[in-house]
């Protein structure tokens, strides 16, 4: 409401009332009420529409053009819905005080995202001064002398061939995450047998679990099918790193565990990634799909690795759709889970057929 509509009111049920009041009077005669109401009316008008509009518009329309001076585009209030509103001291303000809410979550998200930054390039300087200096010192070693030895050039070449080999795989996985979280890697989806996909995995990964004696097992023998909709290169990746972890992590001559499951209404696959190891304490569950973040970091160095895997897996699991979870309990081994979007029935019936046709052939 503008101020001269503003005015308009207060005038007129302020006439109304005093005349309602001299019409109580006996001695009052028309022309009387007629000179009331006009000498009531026409200054009352006037004392309104001025005092609402410079005490309280005016004022309003000084800070609304202040804020467009600012191009603030989040501020979406119009100067017309803001002139009609009943109270646009107390809308301006609302408005005013959302804006100012929302930009300090936005000051304190950037807050988290530079502390995050700081942290980053320091881990990435720390993981890639290791296998360089690494590699530096063998190469120095060598021209100082050592390379006449046939034997010693040999040992340090392999070392730093060793250390630059860990190096390729740091910018890799780097290369990896950096495309997977701005969207520029994308899913290339197709038709994965996830029970075919883990035996091929455990072939590749059966001299490590030699090594230290884990045994590779799959559970879920009484599943129609196993096939989902997947990038088979990615989910490759996933299932690769979260068992080779469980072979490093878990304890010597355990065993690792490929559960498959299905949802309740059997519209997804659910792939479950066990291991019988020292577990992992329940403080670190949240954080260890950060990048480089390691729950004992000598113990990890001594592994091998770039602390990042854990990082890729999640953001490709993301990109399909789903979460991956983490279950742990100290000396009770720790269990990641991920599920997966199934083929319609239909689809299914047609491939397993094939697949028997395969199999009879």
């Amino acid at each position: 409401m503008s101020p001269r509509w503003t005015a308009v009111l207060i005038a007129t049920l302020s006439t109304v009332f005093v005349l309602l009041f001299l019409s109580f009077l006996p001695s009052v005669t028309n022309n009387v009420l007629f000179v009331a109401g006009v000498a009531c009316f026409v200054p009352t008008f006037f004392f309104v529409f001025y005092a609402v509009d410079i005490l309280v518009y005016r004022e309003v329309n000084l800070i609304y053009k202040n804020v467009k001076k600012l191009k603030i585009k989040d501020f979406n209030l119009s100067r017309s819905n803001l002139i009609r509103s009943v109270n646009p001291l107390k809308k301006l303000n609302r408005e005013i005080s959302n804006y100012v809410k929302n930009k300090q979550l936005e000051i304190e998200e950037l807050q988290r995202m530079e502390i995050f930054r700081r942290e980053f390039i320091a881990d990435v300087s720390h993981e890639l001064k290791t296998p360089i200096f690494a590699a530096q010192g063998f190469v120095h070693t060598l021209l100082d002398g050592a390379k006449d030895d046939p034997v010693v050039s040999t040992r340090f070449l392999k070392k730093a061939a060793k250390s630059l080999d860990g190096l390729e795989a740091l910018v890799s996985d780097l290369l990896i995450l950096s495309q997977v979280e701005s969207g520029d890697l994308k899913m290339h989806l197709g038709v994965v047998n996830m029970r075919q996909l883990v035996k091929e995995i455990y072939e590749e990964l059966e001299h490590r679990a030699a090594r230290r004696g884990t045994s590779l097992k799959i559970k879920g023998n009484g599943l129609k099918s196993f096939v989902v909709v997947a990038d088979q290169k990615r989910i490759r990746q996933v299932l690769t790193n979260l068992i080779d972890n469980a072979i490093k992590y878990g304890r010597e001559d355990g065993k690792v565990l490929i559960e498959f499951k299905e949802d309740e209404n059997e519209d997804e696959l659910i792939t479950y990634v066990i291991d019988d190891g020292p577990g992992i304490p329940e403080e670190h569950h949240l954080r260890i799909f950060e990048r480089f973040y390691r729950i004992e970091k000598s113990r990890n160095k001594e592994m091998g690795g770039t602390g990042l895997g854990l990082a890729i897996v999640k953001h490709i699991i993301n990109a399909h759709n789903s979460t991956v979870t983490v279950k742990s309990q100290l000396n009770k081994g720790t269990q990641f889970k991920f599920a997966l979007d199934r083929l319609p029935t239909n689809e299914q019936s047609l491939i397993n057929e094939s697949e028997q046709l395969q199999k009879t052939a």
